[in-house]
């Protein structure tokens, strides 16, 4: 057996919802006046939507700080800084590149990281200009990445939540949603009914779809806050707080969560993915929206997300039972 099936048959646990701490601008300037005088006095204000893994301050007009919220998330910080410079010049687009790395100080407990900030606006569906060929550029990307050199890069692990492990790190999270969305979801509310037989289906097909354990770059979150636009064109990827090397199939989610059905399949296409793939990348679609669905149902002021994650429930499903239709299954028996 292929060691990186071997270490795959092994469950990872996740463990312990991690605490975060709060950072306040006036910490962050107190870091930057003791640990990098040459930017005191540069203006500090939050970064809007700055993520949940870290907490993110604009430094002047072309720097940004990531100081990560929890120490569970502060374990990235020294791979990005070993391995961003190295992947960045290998790589068709913008990455983000450390310029420093700040310590853990009587005002905050870990690493944390100065970049170069880069100019672009989110990756929404209204504001890409040609999804087709957004999704060509995307696929381009991460066949990039993945043919680098993986050799010695970070295997999975709480670094990253274990992208690029096993789905089955995340089936109890996802037969609890389903329990949940079986259970409790409105149909009339939703105007249709969730699939929950289905859905069981796509997952069990996505567990049983074989990684062939050849290592392979992946960044670990391919999602529409971590792609820039530049007049509606891919123009960089940002935050690889969860990339590493191993099963690169997590990568594979933005298919159906951002992309329209004519790009799923050009991205598909330019990346040539095999049918056991795509049924891994689709589980990875599967679980994310099946928590964004539990997460966010009955919450008035979730009501936006709860819609969109519905609607990317509705791709998987159509797109998984067209495939059904025309192509043989991409199941395959469990190892013994």
């Amino acid at each position: 057996m292929a060691e990186g099936m071997l270490r795959l048959s092994n469950t990872p646990d996740l463990g312990p919802v991690p605490e975060r701490i709060t950072v306040e601008a006036e910490q962050v300037r107190r870091l930057i006046e003791e640990q990098f005088p040459q930017w005191a006095g540069l203006p500090i204000e939050p970064v809007a939507n700055g993520g949940w893994d870290n907490w993110t301050f604009h430094l002047g007009t072309d720097m940004v700080v990531r100081l990560p919220s929890a120490s569970e998330y502060a374990q990235a910080v020294e791979k990005e800084h070993r391995w961003l410079p190295a992947l960045a010049p290998q790589l068709p687009l913008p990455i983000p590149v450390p310029l420093a790395k700040g310590k853990p100080s009587a005002d905050y407990p870990h690493s944390w990281s100065i970049y170069q900030w880069l100019d672009g606006v989110t990756a929404t569906a209204d504001r890409i200009s040609a999804p087709v060929r957004f999704a060509v550029d995307l696929a381009g990307f991460l066949a990039a990445l993945q043919s680098l050199d993986a050799a010695d890069g970070p295997q999975p692990g709480i670094h990253n939540w274990f992208r690029g492990a096993t789905l089955r790190t995340y089936d109890k999270a996802t037969q609890r949603a389903l329990e949940e969305l079986d259970g409790h979801v409105d149909v009339e509310e939703l105007d249709g009914q969730v699939d929950v037989e289905l859905a069981r289906d796509i997952w069990a097909n996505a567990l049983d779809a074989r990684w062939d354990g050849v290592d392979r770059w992946f960044h670990g979150d391919v999602a529409e806050g971590n792609l820039l636009l530049n007049d509606g064109r891919l123009a960089a990827v940002i935050d690889f707080g969860t990339c590493g090397v191993g099963d690169p199939a997590c990568d594979l989610a933005i298919a159906w969560t951002l992309l329209t059905a004519d790009g799923r399949q050009a991205f598909r296409d330019r990346l040539s993915v095999d049918a056991v793939s795509w049924a891994r990348g689709r589980g990875w679609a599967l679980w994310k929206t099946l928590a964004a669905c539990s997460y966010t149902y009955g919450d008035p002021e979730e009501a936006e997300e709860f819609a969109s994650a519905m609607r990317i429930l509705d791709e998987i499903f159509s797109e998984y039972s067209g495939s059904r239709s025309t192509a043989p299954t991409a199941t395959v028996p469990p190892p013994a």
